[in-house]
This record gives structure tokens, sequence and C-alpha cells, in this order.
């Protein structure tokens, strides 16, 4: 199976579940991978047969950024349904990275994949 992939999609939301984190918003990355069969696609030359990965992007910004999960798991399963309702992928890896949550760690988070 083929896939798209869209790598370190930099989100700003309100995400966690300390007092002052509700009041703030925090920088999250996404990363995705939808599996799709890019044949059509690449014989066609046409965007109408792609899964559009920019499509994919602004989707996920505007739910993500309109969010207010308390924790990282949650907002990945809320966006693993998501996506795989809206677009034509039949399955998704999906990576929500929460940088500077722990002191001296690059980031913390969370990986899951679904399927359809």
């Amino acid at each position: 199976m083929d896939y798209v992939f869209l790598r370190g999609l930099k989100v700003d939301t309100v995400i966690g579940v300390y007092q002052w984190e509700r009041r703030i918003r925090q920088t999250l990355l996404l990363d995705l991978e939808l599996g799709t069969n890019v044949a059509a696609a690449a014989a066609s030359d046409d965007i109408a047969k792609a899964l559009d990965y920019y499509a994919v992007a602004v989707r996920v910004r505007e739910f993500v950024e309109s969010s207010e999960f308390r924790l990282v798991e949650t907002l990945a399963e809320r966006v693993a349904e998501m996506v795989l309702t809206e677009f034509p992928a039949d399955w998704l890896r999906l990576t929500v990275s929460k940088p500077g949550a722990i002191r001296d760690c690059a980031a913390v988070g969370v990986h899951l994949e679904r399927r359809r």
C-alpha cells in the first residue's frame, strides 16, 4: 500500500491537565501517514484523484486549533477519527508530539495506528 505523509505540522492549541496549561496555547507537532493507492493520481496527474495532503493539513490544523482536550491521547484519537471519516485513506499512522512538556526532554507524545 502506498501512503501520503505530512511531517512536523505545527499547531497551537489548548492542551494539558494543569490549570496553567488551560490558560495558554501550546505548540504541538503532528506527523501523519495516510494509506492510499496513488496509482490513479500518478497516471492522470490529476489532484482530484489524489489524497490531497494540503486539504488534510488545513482540516487537521483547523480541528486541533479549535480543540481544548486535556490529554494528548484524546486529541490523537479524535484527529484519527476525523481524518479517516473525512478523507479517502484506508489507514492512518499519527504521532502527536508536545515539545517542551518535560524539562530536558525534546518532546513527549503518542503514536497510534488506526484502520477504516
